[in-house]
């Protein structure tokens, strides 16, 4: 199976899942053309788009691609019926596709459907769980984005985070100005900075490494909680969480 980034619209990775026919998985297509080009320049075919939610720089290119690929199955959470979903999916759910079966994982914080699909190694987490951050809260709470990276956090550390955003670079900044003096955090920083003066992809990332780097991933460390000025003997198991991004949305 091959995984394949296409970058589209100011910062979003498509990204599509190949086989050895060329069989082509689609998640999040925020618009087409890159997409056609893709299929055009490989020959592949495509057979399925994965919705992760209804934001439309997830969702813009999926009327287009199936005017050309009438074929095309689309899965996606409620929220994204009016944006070109076929076939609605929730918790729980099994979606099979060019072999694979993906677990789907209600991840709501982002949104309030905001789902997640999961087939070893492969997770697609739309804007759940970035490299080194987490998604704005738009719709949902700090609390059920913590809920929402816990069920991820039990995932193997193999898996591959194919998240929607090229946002390593400013979550690492971020990271950085929290925790200063955490080596992890400034080796990271300094790598992903070199790799994108380059023009280089920073993703797909595996979980293992994201618990040493991710803060959203380390509420629970005493030295973290310190910096944010959170004594969770006083307060909510999420609350550590929910000031981080709070300082997130300043910074």
């Amino acid at each position: 199976m091959n995984l394949t980034s296409i970058p589209a619209l100011q910062d979003n990775y498509i990204w599509t899942l190949t086989d050895d026919d060329g069989k082509c998985l689609i998640v999040d297509p925020g618009e087409a053309q890159p997409v056609l080009e893709k299929m055009a320049s490989n020959g592949w075919q495509p057979v399925a788009i994965l919705l992760t939610h209804h934001h439309n720089d997830h969702t813009g290119g999926v009327k287009t691609l199936c005017e050309h690929f009438p074929q095309l199955e689309v899965y996606g959470p409620q929220e994204t019926a009016a944006k070109g979903a076929r076939t609605i999916v929730s918790e729980g759910d099994k979606v099979t596709v060019l072999g694979l079966t993906f677990e789907v994982i209600h991840t709501p914080g982002h949104t309030l459907g905001h789902i997640s699909y999961y087939s070893s190694p492969y997770l697609f987490c739309g804007d759940t769980l970035f490299s080194g951050g987490c998604g704005r809260l738009f719709e949902g709470t700090a609390e059920q984005m913590y809920d929402s990276f816990q069920k991820l956090n039990q995932l193997p550390g193999e898996t591959l985070v194919c998240c929607a955003h090229e946002y390593t670079l400013s979550n690492l900044k971020f990271a950085a100005a929290i925790l200063p003096h955490d080596p992890q955090i400034t080796a990271e920083y300094q790598k992903i900075k070199d790799l994108r003066a380059e023009n280089g992809i920073s993703l797909p990332t595996k979980l293992a490494h994201e618990r040493t780097i991710n803060l959203f991933l380390r509420t629970q460390d005493v030295d973290l909680q310190r910096a944010l000025n959170v004594n969770v003997t006083d307060e909510p198991v999420w609350r550590s969480f929910a000031v981080l991004r709070e300082k997130k949305d300043a910074f």
